[in-house]
């Protein structure tokens, strides 16, 4: 991780990092879309080449999948794998009760279809994203 790092991103790394920490080797993985769901792909890259692990992911924009198959993810389709152990993705906003917002960028509902296959969710953020 670069020195040159805002105090933000490295607060995106570390919870991207420890939601890596959940994926199993031979998982079907959703992989969400924003800022800090591509540290999250960052992440498992590195546990790929580190590791060797191995995974099926379905991303829910071209931009994810595209950083994804740059780091050695297998990207699939829902049509191809019909449901998910996981998936991890950010959120928009969410408060001190953990009610959160979804959605504010332009992947909402292939991240909803997404998260609707998943038999678990975990969603990333950081304290920019808390609301009161």
């Amino acid at each position: 991780m670069s020195a040159d790092l805002s105090p933000i991103d490295i607060a995106k790394f570390a919870a991207a990092k420890r939601a890596s920490g959940f994926v199993e080797d031979g998982m079907r993985v959703g992989l969400g879309t924003g800022s800090t769901a591509a540290w999250l792909v960052k992440c498992l890259g590195e546990r790929i080449e580190n590791e060797g692990l191995s995974i099926t992911a379905v991303a829910t924009s071209s931009q994810t999948a595209k950083q994804a198959k740059e780091v050695g993810i297998k990207v699939s389709s829902l049509n191809e794998v019909k449901w998910l152990d996981l998936t991890i993705d950010g959120a928009d906003e969410y408060d001190d009760e953990l009610n959160l917002i979804k959605g504010g960028g332009g992947a909402l509902l292939q991240e909803k279809i997404v998260a609707t296959a998943s038999d678990r969710m975990i969603v990333i953020a950081d304290s920019t994203k808390k609301v009161a």
